[in-house]
């Protein structure tokens, strides 16, 4: 029986430098700066056998990730109008809502899951998470799930 992929999402502090060096390589052949994957390989300092071995495994979130819905969870705390400042970051960057759960309020914090579908429209998935994070009163923020 052959092995069934496995996904993950991580973060970019933890992912291998050679395997962000292949994503930065991908990028320059896509974007027609360099014309040959020699010269790609040469501008970012890895191998050829590096790039080979990994370039079909790694790619940038949002460059694999648009028709796709992935499931966020957050703690925020139970301020009035947070919840609406979470609203307006996913919409600044053109995400569609699909689901919001959120709990009742245990001591302060409410739990939210919310339901996020990308589309062509949708500014990057990775910079959104990264402001969402930021806001004040939202703590915790995860990807659960991408389907």
């Amino acid at each position: 029986m052959g092995e069934t992929a496995k996904y993950f999402v991580v973060k970019q502090k933890a992912v291998p430098e050679v395997l962000l060096k292949v994503v930065e390589a991908k990028r320059l052949l896509e974007s027609e700066k360099v014309l040959t994957i020699q010269e790609a390989v040469d501008a970012v300092g890895i191998s050829r056998s590096s790039f080979y071995k990994y370039k079909d495994d790694i790619f940038q979130f949002h460059d694999n990730s648009q028709g796709t819905t992935f499931t966020l969870t957050f703690q925020m705390d139970d301020e009035p109008g947070l919840l609406s400042d979470v609203l307006k970051i996913i919409a600044e960057y053109h995400a569609n809502i699909l689901t919001i759960h959120q709990s009742i309020p245990i001591n302060g914090r409410a739990s939210l899951s919310l339901s996020i579908q990308v589309l062509q429209t949708t500014g990057d998935i990775s910079k959104m998470i990264e402001q969402l994070e930021d806001q004040k009163g939202v703590h915790h923020a995860k990807i659960i799930a991408k389907e």
